[in-house]
């Protein structure tokens, strides 16, 4: 018997695109002769869609953006939940929404109380990976160097921007970069050089989230590390992008398709052996499963600085993270993805074993 394996993609957040991008590669990396693949749309809206079972290969990820006309989310996701997760067979589900309302513990809560397995980490490291705020603090007491960095919430800056942009000059200096907390692939992040710069990445920045991270700039190279695994999870080599030394917004990062991949990066042993250290020590804080990537500043003095980590990163042409696993022991698309839903199997199998009630063992 074939298992089902349903493709959860889109999403309402701002990495929409990136998602459907994201499903497509998957979609056509699965053995289709082992798997029933169903891929499950969610409109930027939030409403649920069945895509179809899918037999062959998606030639172009647009063809797998369904117009959604009427419903609404409720009852889109109770039909769906109803005909695909009330079934007997076996089934694993692969979430591939990058950001908001996907990766940061909401979807992942859902398939919880639906006791269904799937990839990627739990509700916990989830949430707490896709918030920047949060994460830094955690990474901080476990000892992962980070740049200096500060938190504004919308209520803080709508009472008192001014004294807030004078902590900023005071305590980080220019340049300094303004992040929604809760977001990824780059979206709503400005430089900022000067006091009017700042303020207008900050008004930009709170457009996506109601708290910002504003960090010091790092000078240096940026290097990504993919870790996979569970309770032993294994580290790949590191790789950087060859770019120009201007910030790498969403537009470079994914419609270009102009990025040359370095793996692996140039580097002492010392530094890879602290990039290693460092993803895998910041995967196990986190309480990770499955995967995710651990991005870095390094400088030119090889001082390593943590920057942020991502629990669903993405799987297109330019991804870094399937490009450093097929460089570090030859594992291709297919295989990567035949090692991501054993896994997803392993813990839902653990996790079988967990008492939910008082009786006497």
């Amino acid at each position: 018997m074939k298992t089902n394996l349903y493709v959860i993609y889109g999403g309402k957040s701002a990495e929409h695109d990136v998602s459907l991008k994201t499903a497509q590669t998957v979609i056509n990396a699965v053995d289709k002769a082992k798997y029933d693949i169903h891929p499950i749309y969610i409109s930027p809206q939030g409403v649920w869609s069945s895509y179809g079972r899918v037999e062959r290969q998606i030639d172009h990820y647009e063809l797998l953006r369904i117009k959604c006309t009427g419903g609404d989310v409720a009852t889109g996701m109770g039909g769906l939940l109803i005909r695909y997760f009330a079934s007997e067979q076996p089934c694993v589900a692969f979430p591939v929404i990058h950001g908001t309302n996907g990766e940061d513990g909401t979807l992942q809560g859902l398939l919880e109380l639906l006791n269904v397995p799937y990839v990627g980490s739990g509700v916990l490291a989830s949430a707490v990976g896709m918030d920047k705020a949060a994460a830094k603090r955690l990474l901080a007491e476990a000892g992962i160097p980070q740049a200096a960095y500060m938190t504004v919430l919308r209520h803080e800056w709508a009472e008192a921007p001014d004294a807030i942009v004078a902590r900023i000059e005071e305590e980080l200096g220019y340049p300094c970069y303004v992040k929604p907390a809760n977001l990824g692939s780059s979206i709503g992040i400005s430089r900022c050089a000067d006091r009017p710069g700042l303020r207008d990445a900050v008004h930009a920045a709170f457009a996506y989230d109601r708290k910002l991270v504003v960090e010091r700039e790092v000078l240096g190279r940026e290097l990504q590390v993919a870790v996979l695994g569970n309770e032993h999870p294994v580290c790949s080599v590191a790789g950087e992008f060859e770019k120009e030394p201007e910030f790498f917004d969403y537009e470079r990062k994914y419609m270009s398709g102009n990025l040359v991949q370095r793996i692996p990066a140039q580097g002492t042993d010392r530094v890879h052996e602290q990039l290693r250290d460092y993803a895998l020590k910041a995967f196990q804080v986190l309480d990770g499963a499955g995967l995710m990537r651990v991005d870095f500043f390094v400088t030119d003095r090889d001082e390593v600085f943590l920057n942020e980590v991502n629990t669903m990163p993405g799987f297109t042409k330019i991804s870094m993270f399937p490009a450093l696993w097929e460089r570090t022991d030859g594992t291709t698309y297919p295989q990567l993805i035949e090692r991501l839903i054993g896994l997803a199997l392993e813990r839902h199998q653990h996790k079988q074993s967990i008492r939910y009630g008082r009786e006497a063992i």
